[in-house]
């Protein structure tokens, strides 16, 4: 069996995208130790017999002196431990962590890129810098990752059109992180009123402000339909303020729900689930919510399109338009019998393609680990 580290940019992602492979590997004998900046979950992830080392990293912004830091400590943590493998989740644990692993003399290392993130879609000279920098450090580090998962087509075909991808590196496309079909399991969806939610981040890349556009027209027409939007505020260059939400909300466009560590009584509360975001690698609110049973209004973008067969388990609107995604919520509203119908088939596509047991079967089999 192999004694792995695993790095990630917060340690909730731990909970939120890898518990289930985590599990997984603990139960057939493998030694985990995971690496995160915070400590928040520090004990949920020792009740399932993983060590937490705190390790510096900033997730967001570029501090030179600081992600100099960050490598200086991964690379000491890495051969203090020298594992078998090391296992890079996200942009600064790839960017750092695969050259740390390098540095430590680790034999195998793997990424996960797990979406592109905020630096590849903005269009300011700052994200333009921005960019370049990333760009140049992506190219450096991937060259030391032996393997290298993406969580859609575009994702790969972008890194190598880019030529981020060495020849030497292996490359896989795995369906997201999958979705636990024991913990959300199928329900009807609730229909008195309608409902109409998204569950994300508040930041503009996720079209929250598309969805409030919507809701607007929506509203007008449709008084007693319900638009509804749970998650947290973040540190994040898109980053929506408090005061746009909370007057949204005295206007009686939408209700905010707040965060919580379990969406599942809002998604059971729900009729129909929006995420009209700029771009993901594969959004795990929205695997939720198909397996829940709902159907899905997203974008036609990288990451999203791959989680709806338009007009079956749902409809696929353009990018950053309100109008489209106001005309495709509006079809549940005129045909309410669509709502249950293609909420079935969001089951059926989370059963068929995201089951997380066959998304970490194939997962471990690529790790070269079973």
């Amino acid at each position: 069996m192999a004694k792995i580290v695993c790095i990630v940019p917060y340690s909730k992602y731990y909970i939120h995208f890898s518990w289930d492979l985590l599990k997984h590997l603990m139960n057939t004998g493998n030694e985990i130790i995971a690496l995160a900046p915070d400590d928040s979950f520090q004990h949920e992830l020792a009740s399932i017999g993983v060590k937490f080392i705190k390790t510096p990293l900033n997730n967001t912004g570029l501090n030179v002196l600081y992600d100099i830091y960050t490598l200086y400590m991964l690379v000491k943590r890495l051969k203090s431990l020298q594992p078998d493998m090391v296992i890079c989740y996200s942009l600064k644990p790839i960017l750092y962590g695969a050259y740390a692993a390098r540095l430590a003399k680790i034999k195998s290392t793997c990424s996960f890129v797990t979406g592109i993130g905020y630096v590849f879609i903005g269009n300011t000279m700052m994200h333009k810098i921005l960019l370049l920098i990333v760009k140049i450090l992506y190219k450096f580090s991937l060259k030391f990752s032996h393997t290298i998962f993406f969580e859609n087509p575009d994702d790969l075909c972008l890194f190598k059109s880019l030529r981020l991808i060495s020849p030497n590196n292996e490359t896989v496309i795995v369906n997201g992180s999958g979705v636990n079909l024991h913990t959300f399991t199928y329900s009807s969806p609730a229909m008195n009123p309608i409902s109409f939610l998204v569950i994300s981040r508040i930041i503009a890349d996720k079209g929250i402000f598309e969805f409030i556009e919507a809701a607007k027209i929506l509203k007008q027409k449709y008084p007693h339909i319900k638009f509804k939007l749970l998650g947290p505020f973040v540190n994040n260059p898109s980053a929506i303020k408090r005061d746009f939400i909370d007057e949204w909300v005295h206007q009686g466009i939408i209700d905010y729900l707040g965060e919580t560590t379990d969406v599942r009584p809002f998604l059971a509360d729900a009729s129909v689930f929006v995420l009209p975001s700029y771009r993901e690698g594969t959004p795990k609110s929205t695997l939720e919510a198909m397996a829940m049973g709902l159907p899905v209004v997203t974008t036609d973008c990288p990451g999203c399109r791959e989680t709806v067969e338009n007009n079956e388990n749902g409809f696929l609107i353009p990018v950053k338009d309100y109008r489209s995604l106001a005309a495709a919520m509006e079809k549940f509203i005129i045909n309410p019998g669509l709502i249950p119908i293609m909420g079935k088939k969001s089951r059926e596509i989370a059963e068929r393609k995201y089951d997380v047991q066959k998304v970490n079967h194939f997962i471990i089999q690529s790790l070269g680990l079973e």
